[in-house]
């Protein structure tokens, strides 16, 4: 049979970095094995629902680059469904689990249960207080068939749970841990059904897997005490149980579950700053997962090529923001500076330097700014806090180094001189700019740092920054010529 395997996100929010992993290896599997990934939206749920998640979660996976086969789609602004094997939403699926919990009922597999939500508490505080696995104690899994009609007829709610057998071992294979057994002495009777009717996680991921034909369950470890639960669901209805695999978590670098407490952990919140999605993949495929050799920069090629489960680990992973830093600055470097313009103007506009307009009249000019700055940012939203000096008629020193440069002794001398060799000038390009370098050591013997540090205050009010001739031709003539006047009639 050919690889099935599926990412069932809840529409409860953004999305996950975790998710986006998950998601990312069930897609890198079916691509490595030619197989089929599927989208399902587990909705079930209801009082978590957040309108527009749906949505947000199509967007975020459309601009990592991880596209599912079947499932949920937007187009045209309306959510469809593409592929045989639908409904891909689990609350227009509530027939089918109907189906399936009568089977479990009539074979006495599952159980309906009344006990109130005050009782199930008292009973759970009580085991701990003794020292138990806090667990459902099975007060309903004898009730006679008529006790359980005249309580129905009653109006009394309930829920129905799965019956498991008495200290049984259920043992499964995980692709990550290998052998993982568990004793239903240590299991809950699982919740199938809530008294809302609509089925827990538990039974409708089960139902789900099954009919949609899914091959490899990939989620997190997190939900690796409940397979023995699901497990033992794919035995009494009699279906082969699919190949399982659970994630190692990822954490954070004081090695805590990843949480947005200690900063950004969904997909957006990158999208946002200007991360570049390719490297936000490959930053991702790597917390878990690691190549035979020691390669750090994949394309989504590269990786569906290379993936496998059995090189994903079992230890969780580090989420370290300067290691995403310093792929994504890999990627910036590599990039076509029209792409990284388009990125960059809507941060230009929101912190006002430009308008819309003066984006598209100048974006040759704009083009050969953010061209400067493309070795130095790490994602494109600090371009904002780079170019400042390219917007400003003049500029002070900003720091007590820039200060102190000016204060030598041969600065007027040397802003005299420069001054007048723009002036000179009629185009100031970065040959220029050179050429002027160049005459002002051979005329006045002014070189080195005491040439190019007091010109870069000069002209950005910055002791450091990148290319000085680049800057200089971008900033064109008439913004130097009004610096270094502003400079000698006020600085010096």
């Amino acid at each position: 049979m050919s690889v099935r395997v599926r990412f069932a996100p809840s529409p409860t929010g953004s999305v996950h970095i975790g998710s986006l992993r998950t998601a990312l290896y069930n897609y890198l599997l079916a691509k490595k094995q030619g197989g089929q990934y599927v989208l399902r939206i587990e909705d079930t749920d209801q009082t978590r629902f957040v309108e527009g998640a749906i949505e947000g979660m199509l967007r975020a996976m459309e601009w990592a680059g991880v596209i599912h086969d079947e499932g949920v789609v937007v187009t045209e602004g309306q959510l469809k469904e593409e592929g045989e094997y639908g409904p891909y939403v689990q609350s227009q699926r509530l027939d089918l689990y109907k189906e399936y919990i009568k089977n479990l009922l009539d074979s006495g597999d599952a159980y309906h249960c009344f006990c109130s939500k005050e009782r199930l508490d008292e009973v759970r505080e009580n085991q701990k207080t003794a020292g138990q696995t806090p667990k459902y104690d099975g007060f309903c899994k004898s009730l006679t068939k008529e006790a359980v009609e005249k309580k129905m007829a009653a109006g009394e709610p309930y829920v129905i749970r799965l019956k498991l057998p008495e200290n049984k071992e259920i043992g499964f294979d995980d692709a990550v841990r290998g052998k993982v057994t568990f004793n239903t002495a240590e299991v809950d009777d699982q919740v199938l059904i809530k008294s809302d009717g609509f089925p827990t996680y538990h039974f409708a991921v089960v139902v789900d897997d099954y009919l949609m034909k899914i091959t490899h369950v990939i989620r997190g470890e997190e939900w690796l005490t409940s397979t023995p639960k699901h497990v033992y669901l794919y035995e009494v209805l009699g279906w082969e149980a699919p190949k399982f695999v659970h994630l190692p978590n990822i954490l954070n670098t004081d090695k805590k579950k990843l949480s947005k407490r200690q900063g950004d952990v969904a997909v957006e919140d990158f999208m946002k700053k200007g991360y570049l999605p390719e490297a936000l993949v490959n930053y991702i495929a790597l917390i878990g997962w690691s190549p035979e050799d020691n390669q750090e920069i994949f394309s989504i090629k590269e990786l569906e090529d290379k993936f496998s489960l059995d090189r994903v680990s079992k230890s969780s992973g580090v989420f370290d923001v300067n290691k995403l830093n310093w792929i994504n600055s890999h990627y910036i470097k590599e990039s076509d500076i029209k792409r990284l313009t388009d990125l960059a103007i809507p941060y230009l506009i929101e912190a006002n330097y430009i308008t819309e307009e003066e984006a598209e009249e100048k974006y040759n000019w704009l083009q050969e700014m953010v061209a400067i700055f493309q070795e130095k940012i790490s994602y494109m939203s600090e371009i904002k806090d780079h170019v400042d000096i390219f917007f400003k008629d003049q500029v002070e020193p900003q720091d007590q180094e820039a200060q102190g440069i000016l204060k030598e002794e041969h600065i007027p001398q040397l802003m005299e001189v420069f001054h007048q060799k723009l002036i000179d000038s009629e185009v100031v390009d970065k040959d220029t700019i050179k050429r002027i370098f160049k005459e002002i050591q051979k005329e006045n013997g002014i070189k080195g740092p005491k040439l190019f540090k007091p010109i870069r205050v000069a002209v950005t009010g910055k002791s450091h920054g990148a290319d000085l001739p680049l800057i200089i031709e971008v900033l064109g003539r008439q913004k130097l010529l009004s610096r270094i006047e502003y400079l000698k009639g006020n600085l010096i």
